[in-house]
C-alpha cells in the first residue's frame, strides 16, 4: 500500500489551500484516516483525523478553518484549509490505518509529506 499526498505550496496569510492524498494497493478498507503535520523543530502533531462514518476530529488550533473529508470509493482524504496562517506553516503528512483483508488488524502507512508555507 502507498500514500501520495498532493496539494502543498505557497500562499498568502488569509488564503486556502487543499490537500489530497490517495491511497493505492491491496485495500479492502480504511478505518481510519488523516493528516498529521511537522513545523521546524518540533513534533509531529495530529491535524485531523476521520473514521468511517464520522465527520471527523480537529486540532483546537485548526477548528473552525479546516475540514477533512474522504472519498471512500476513490481511497482519497482531502484537507480543505481556509484562513491560512503563518502558524500553518508545515510538512503535512497523509495517515491511513489500512486493511488488506476483510479479517486481520490493520496496518498503518505515511505518505511522503507536502509542504505548505503561508507567507506574505
Amino acid at each position: 500500500v502507498q500514500l501520495q499526498a498532493f496539494g502543498g505550496g505557497l500562499v498568502q496569510p488569509g488564503g486556502f489551500l487543499r490537500l489530497s492524498c490517495v491511497a493505492s494497493g491491496t485495500i479492502f478498507s480504511i478505518p481510519a484516516t488523516g493528516w498529521y503535520r511537522q513545523a521546524p523543530g518540533k513534533q509531529r502533531e495530529l491535524v485531523a483525523a476521520i473514521t468511517i462514518g464520522s465527520s471527523g476530529n480537529y486540532a483546537d488550533s485548526v477548528k473552525g478553518r479546516f475540514t477533512i473529508s474522504r472519498d471512500n470509493a476513490k481511497n482519497t482524504v482531502y484537507l480543505q484549509m481556509n484562513s491560512l496562517k503563518p502558524e500553518d506553516t508545515a510538512v503535512y503528512y497523509c495517515h491511513a490505518l489500512v486493511r488488506s483483508q476483510a479479517v486481520g488488524v490493520g496496518i498503518n502507512y505515511w505518505g511522503q509529506g507536502t509542504l505548505v508555507t503561508v507567507s506574505s
